[in-house]
């Protein structure tokens, strides 16, 4: 039996992760910064590890993930009340204009 040495190129018609990953930011642009976001929460945190004081490890790490999540779900939230109103509010107006 051989190998298929070439399982990780996808087939001809779909589009490669980058293509995709370009794809969907593009869609909506607010999740990866959401990514970020909550990337950059994280490694402060950990950056502050140790001047957490007299707070228990647990604790801190905890509030290190609840402040990170915060982070990317308000940014799909974000997202989703913009597409929203770009899809439904701005869709009316216009075509109330147009009657």
């Amino acid at each position: 039996m051989s190998a298929n040495k070439g399982w990780w190129v996808p087939p001809q018609g779909e589009d490669s992760v980058s293509d995709k990953f370009l794809r969907k930011t593009r869609e909506s642009p607010l999740v990866p910064i959401g990514l970020g976001g909550c990337l950059v929460v994280a490694a402060y945190r950990i950056y502050r590890l140790k001047a957490r004081g007299s707070t228990k490890m647990s604790i801190h790490l905890i509030h290190t993930r609840v402040a990170a999540q915060a982070c990317a779900v308000g940014a799909i939230m974000v997202g989703a009340v913009y597409t929203m109103y770009r899809d439904y509010i701005k869709r009316a107006t216009q075509d109330a204009g147009e009657k």
